[in-house]
């Protein structure tokens, strides 16, 4: 039996099940991969700061590939340009299936978290720009703290031992997507170097065979993997950041069901690759990215320098007034209801979550100083810094409400009806309701079974002998 759709359209409102499912499978696997994305930026901590230092600088600087390919890299380039395409790759189908069957489909739904993705990335970029402006600093960095990185806002969530609503964490994965579309295309626009028209117009012919292929039905990942290796490596030749060749393609995919079908090509695709993206892709990226020198000088440089502190401003201020503000203006001019289980401060602790940006932020970072490797360092340590001001600050107002957050989890998640499927949607349904009835005749049954047994014990304990 299936449960109909969610009809409560209020903001932070009940998702829809097959949505509620798909969150959380998808959270999931972030969750994990973001406590492996901890671990691995740990590591690089302390590799990068103990007498081992020389073994990861040259571990990190170490270059391989094919030089008649213009791919002789190093390994932190490799992990960069080669291992985060895979997850762009994903991202690109987590777009796509919230455009044509998510949160996004529907342009009324769409506009509030839409709104609150744009501010929460507009405000940390003015707030950057603020700052340096002050001080004379450089506008290089503006984009370093528009990202939100969700595995390791998740990790956060899953350390401090806090479930959030599924309305909330739909929320915070759906700002991710909408942050993840912007951060592509502050790539795509602001970090692309000298064009190679030759090597780009390949990457379009190959991405031109692949949606061909797609669209014939052609299976294979025998076809699709040399296929997608050519068009990264004619992308990465061609002066854009070859990250934008895996968005390409997960965009490519068809992200709706047909008839016979119980999931997408997309959603089937994405089930495969996101482990290999979460798992493997994002903590090798974070373990030879996160390797910054800490010292209490370059800690207190960090709060003294313009570009730092611009940094680590937009990500702990800035993430959390523009989402926050932009949700709340949204919210009153759309006469938008909220959630009469959740508060606002609620979406302020969201807001400030999201002011976790690893992973893209590392990357920004190191495009926008890619000529400067001492200011790409102070930036990855002001990105580090940030993000781990932003987690404490979300773990604390977070933890203020916990007792109320495990109680709405509970409640959307119990299924006394034992079906699979939660109660509150079907709560609506009259076969529910026969089906509780039947249960609770049949626990009747069974206690006046037991009183007539415990009577009949107590009359022969009684009896003289």
């Amino acid at each position: 039996m299936t449960a109909p759709p969610s009809t409560d359209r209020r903001f932070l409102g009940r998702l829809s099940l097959p949505e509620r499912r798909f969150v959380a499978d998808a959270l999931r696997t972030e969750t994990v991969g973001g406590v492996l994305l901890l671990v691995a930026a740990v590591v690089a901590l302390v590799w990068a700061n103990t007498p081992l230092k020389d073994s990861y600088a040259a571990i990190r600087d170490f270059h391989i590939g094919p030089a008649a390919l213009g791919l002789d890299l190093s390994i932190q380039h490799w992990a960069a340009d080669g291992l985060l395409a895979i997850f762009f790759f994903v991202a690109g189908i987590e777009l796509k299936r919230e455009l044509v069957a998510g949160e996004l489909r529907a342009p009324k739904a769409a506009a509030l978290p839409v709104i609150a993705a744009i501010c929460g990335m507009a405000v940390p970029a003015l707030v950057y720009t603020l700052v340096n402006t002050i001080g004379d600093g450089s506008m290089d960095g503006w984009a370093v703290p528009t990202a939100t990185d969700i595995a390791f806002a998740l990790a956060v969530l899953a350390v401090i031992g806090t479930s959030l609503p599924s309305a909330l964490r739909a929320f915070l994965l759906t700002l991710a997507v909408v942050d993840d579309l912007f951060a592509i295309l502050i790539i795509a626009v602001f970090f692309t170097s000298d064009l190679n028209f030759a090597a780009l117009g390949g990457a379009f012919a190959g991405l031109a065979v692949f949606w061909l292929l797609l669209r014939k039905g052609v299976r294979g990942w025998y076809v699709y993997v040399p296929l997608a290796l050519v068009i990264w490596g004619l992308m990465y030749n061609s002066g854009v950041h070859a990250t934008i060749a895996g968005v390409a393609m997960g965009l490519m995919l068809r992200c709706t069901t047909r008839e016979g079908e119980k999931h997408s090509p997309g959603e089937h695709i994405e089930h495969l690759v996101r482990p290999i993206s979460a798992g493997l892709a994002v903590p090798l990226f974070a373990l030879f990215s996160a390797g910054v020198s800490v010292s209490g000088k370059a800690i207190s440089d960090v709060f003294t320098q313009p570009v730092t502190l611009g940094v680590v401003l937009g990500l702990v201020v800035g993430k959390a007034i523009g989402i926050f503000g932009g949700t709340w203006l949204a919210a009153r001019f759309t006469r938008a209801e909220l959630n009469p289980d959740l508060a606002w401060p609620d979406v302020f602790a969201v807001a400030s979550l999201a002011g976790i940006g690893f992973t893209v932020s590392l990357l920004i970072g190191e495009l926008a100083f890619a000529g400067d490797p001492a200011m790409t360092d102070e930036v990855k340590a002001a990105v580090l810094i940030g993000s781990l001001i932003a987690a404490v600050l979300a773990s604390v107002l977070l933890k203020l409400r916990v007792r109320r957050y495990q109680a709405l989890v509970v409640e959307e998640e119990r299924d006394e009806d034992e079906d699979g499927i939660p109660d509150v949607y079907e709560e609506h349904t009259p076969e529910y309701h026969l089906r509780m009835a039947d249960i609770y005749e049949r626990k009747a049954a069974e206690h006046r079974e037991r009183a007539q047994l415990a009577g009949a014990s107590r009359d022969e304990a009684d009896r003289p002998a």
